[in-house]
């Protein structure tokens, strides 16, 4: 009798297991809502949480989060002229014992290089200028032309013609050492550029104070030098050229140029002061400043200040019951920073941290939530959201910590199909579950009244 009973009850188990079985089976998964979650860090810049792919056949989906910093952090649709000063005095030696036509070369080569790999859009050009050492037919050297200054390079974006082209630069012979026509180069440099409307840039490299002048043959440190060097920076500032200059191997600012000027009154009639300058930037430092000088100063002063996003923290949590009744995997490992390795249980969150990301940086990572095959049938017919809601702190381009929020999620739902009634024939899951039902209750209540008549 008790084996018959334990029978019975083997048999309810048998078919609860199977019924149990057969829901993951039958039961059908589809995508409700598919919203992209949008967080704005910044005007180009932003992270999103989206659901990417689907699988309802396996019953799963995949999710994808992405921080992406589009902000625009290089040169871009620019002209630069660099305007090298090649008078003699340039291979004087600097405190370091090296030439200073070496140094300001070497330095040059490294700016238009760091500048073309880091920048589109973007050509350089070159010129040099001094004074002509040309005699004319009386044999007097010929000043005040345009012939003072030489074309180097054209606008280029190779990065091979223009160091060739400054490492090319030949320097005066002694007697024109001190021949300084810094007007034509401005004017010569000014002639390299396009007709395009984009950024323009002179950048002047000297270590002398300009004493001729175009259309004068002689040479002077006067008024007349002061005002058309200060009228050619002018009329250049006011058609778009933004100027920067470096003055170096002046050391003897406070000696006497003439009766009516010191260095430092020369140079300050002509270029202002680096604090307060009469046209565009002025760097007036000592030899050992210039590499630092022409390689960083200049060069961050014409690319933009890089927008870092810098230590963010990106908190994605989940509602307890797709923890419960999906498992969690990784499709791809983040590219950038790091992540939890599974879900932290505690609040139900996986946790991504990214100390850096420049600009033109994307960090992104994927995972997928698939159905567990022992789910909660009390999950089925329901709206479950993905994600509950997802937390990010981060330092932006000012450097302030921000904190932001969002609870948008993709939706899914479970469903089973709708009852179909069986084909003539046909044994169903169905009706098999029905007849074994019945013999069940049939059998227990005849052991129920079996038992009765024995006692």
């Amino acid at each position: 009798m008790k084996n018959k009973i334990f029978m019975g009850i083997f048999l309810i188990i048998i078919l609860i297991a199977n019924v149990s079985f057969a829901s993951y089976h039958t039961v059908t998964m589809n995508v409700v809502e598919e919203p992209v979650c949008t967080i704005e860090l910044g005007e180009n810049s932003k992270f999103e949480k989206k659901l990417v792919s689907k699988d309802l056949t396996s019953k799963e989906v995949t999710i994808q989060l992405q921080v992406t910093n589009n902000e625009k952090a290089e040169l871009s649709n620019a002209e630069i002229v660099l305007v090298i000063d090649n008078s003699n005095s340039m291979t004087q030696s600097t405190t370091s014992g090296a030439m200073r036509s070496d140094v300001i070369k070497n330095s040059a080569k490294t700016f238009v290089t760091n500048l073309l790999k880091n920048s589109h859009d973007l050509k350089i050009g070159a010129v040099s200028f001094s004074s002509s050492s040309k005699k004319n037919e009386e044999g007097f050297t010929t000043l005040g032309t345009i012939e003072d200054a030489t074309a180097l390079s054209d606008l280029t974006d190779d990065v091979t013609t223009l160091t060739k082209a400054i490492d090319g630069i030949t320097y005066a012979g002694e007697t024109v050492s001190s021949y300084t026509n810094l007007e034509a180069g401005l004017t010569l440099g000014n002639l390299l550029f396009s007709s395009e409307k984009n950024n323009k840039y002179l950048i002047i490299l000297t270590d002398g104070i300009p004493n001729v002048i175009l259309d004068r043959n002689d040479v002077k440190y006067d008024e007349k030098v002061i005002t058309a060097t200060k009228e050619r920076y002018h009329s250049l500032t006011s058609a778009g050229v933004k100027i920067i200059t470096l003055l170096s191997g002046i050391l003897e600012g406070e000696a006497s140029v003439n009766d009516n000027y010191t260095y430092n009154e020369y140079i300050e009639q002509i270029w202002g002061t680096p604090s307060a300058p009469s046209n565009g930037e002025f760097y007036y430092i000592e030899d050992d400043a210039i590499e630092k000088t022409i390689t960083e100063d200049i060069y961050n002063s014409l690319v933009p200040k890089q927008k870092t996003l810098k230590n963010i923290t990106v908190v994605d949590y989940f509602p307890a019951e797709i923890i419960q009744n999906f498992d969690f995997a990784y499709v791809s490992e983040a590219n950038i920073g790091t992540i939890s390795p599974k879900v932290d249980t505690t609040n139900n969150s996986i946790t991504w941290t990214i100390p850096e990301l420049a600009s033109g940086k994307t960090a992104t990572v994927q995972y997928k939530l698939k159905l567990k095959e022992n789910f909660d049938s009390s999950i089925v017919n329901k709206i479950l959201n993905t994600n509950q809601k997802v937390d990010i702190n981060y330092t932006d381009f000012d450097d302030k910590e921000q904190d932001k929020t969002s609870n948008i999620s993709p939706k899914i739902k479970l469903a089973e199909p709708p009852a179909v009634l069986p084909k003539a024939g046909t044994i169903t899951l169905i009706s098999f579950t029905i007849l074994a039902s019945g013999l069940l209750i049939f059998s227990i209540i005849k052991l129920i009244n079996i038992h009765h008549k024995m006692n």
